[in-house]
This record gives C-alpha cells, structure tokens and sequence, in this order.
C-alpha cells in the first residue's frame, strides 16, 4: 500500500510540472542519477541533468507571466502522462502490482491534474502568481513525500484527485447553467 501511495505522490507532482519532478527524482537517488528510473536510465546522465535543470528553470521561470502558463500548458498536457508512468514507476520498486498498471495510473493521474489546471487556467483567464507559486512547492514536497513520507504524500495526491472531481462538477454545472440562461434568452428574444 505504501508503495502505491509513494507512485500517486509521484505522479501527482508530474501533473503539476514536467523537469522539476523528473530532475529532483534523479539528484534523490544520489551518485546513480536516473539509474533506477526507466526509460531515463538509458540517457547519460551529464546530458539528462543539463536538458532537466534547463527545462526546470524555465519552467520556473515561465510560468510567472500568462503567455508562459499558455505554452507551458499545451507541453505538459502532452507530456504529462508519460512523465507521470516514468515518475510512478521509477518510486515504485518492489511492489507486486505490475508496472504496466503502475504505469498507466501514473499517467492518467497526471493528465487529470493537468486538465484541472487547464480548465482553472481558462475559467479565470489565467492562474494568480500565489497559485503559481503554490504549484511549484507543492510539486517538489510531492517528490519528496513519494521518497520520506509516501503515506502523507499519497493522501495529498488522493485530495488533490478529489478537487479534480469537485472541480468537473463545478465546471458542468457552470456550462449548464450558462447554456440554459443562453437558450432562455435566445427563446424570449425569439418571443419579441
């Protein structure tokens, strides 16, 4: 069960960013860098760590301003589901689930969060800096529950699945309502 939690924990911080969980994963694992992590265990490591601290810090950096969320947004959505198999897989290592199904709840997990911070995105016509911020601490303290305290991290990945589903509710019931108000209009303009 822990391991499980350390993956959700893992995954989740994927769907928040794509190079600061994959590059803080590898400088956890010490001298091996990436050695335990699939696919990534493949790159040399001096390659792998210039390519992520880049795409870290520019992902850090971007994000501040509203055209930087945009881009970023249409990167990490199709990213973030293969970078959350990789994040779910490389924390769970000796777990009888198999790594396919690891894999796949990883990356769905981090598509979901990607898509709620997408539709927060164009609800309220671009994210505050505080929320920002908030993302970018709370994706390193996922990385870091999944390794020291998967038990706490998996929880917060559990609640932030929750606020994804209260926030789908919101989301149909704000398009409902504004295409019932739409077609009550349309029928008392079509009364006139």
């Amino acid at each position: 069960m822990i391991e499980i939690l350390a993956t959700l924990s893992a995954s989740a911080a994927a769907g928040m960013r794509i190079g600061i969980p994959l590059l803080i994963i590898g400088l956890l694992q010490g001298s091996n860098l990436w050695s335990q992590v699939p696919i990534l265990s493949h790159i040399s490591p001096p390659i792998l760590l210039g390519c992520l601290t880049s795409l870290s810090l520019i992902e850090l950096l971007v994000s501040k301003k509203l055209w930087g969320q945009r881009l970023l947004q249409l990167i990490q959505l199709l990213m973030s589901p293969f970078v959350g198999a990789i994040m779910g897989l490389g924390v769970a290592t000796a777990t009888a689930t198999p790594n396919w199904l690891i894999a796949i709840i990883g990356g769905l997990l981090a598509l979901v969060l990607q898509l709620v911070q997408i539709g927060w995105f164009y609800r309220l016509r671009g994210l505050p800096l505080w929320a920002v911020f908030l993302q970018d601490t709370l994706c390193i303290a996922l990385v870091l529950f999944a390794f020291d305290a998967p038990w706490q991290g998996g929880v917060i990945a559990l609640i932030m699945l929750w606020f994804a589903v209260r926030s789908a509710k919101q989301w149909y019931d704000w398009c409902h309502k504004g295409r019932k108000g739409h077609r009550h209009r349309a029928w008392g303009m079509a009364d006139k």
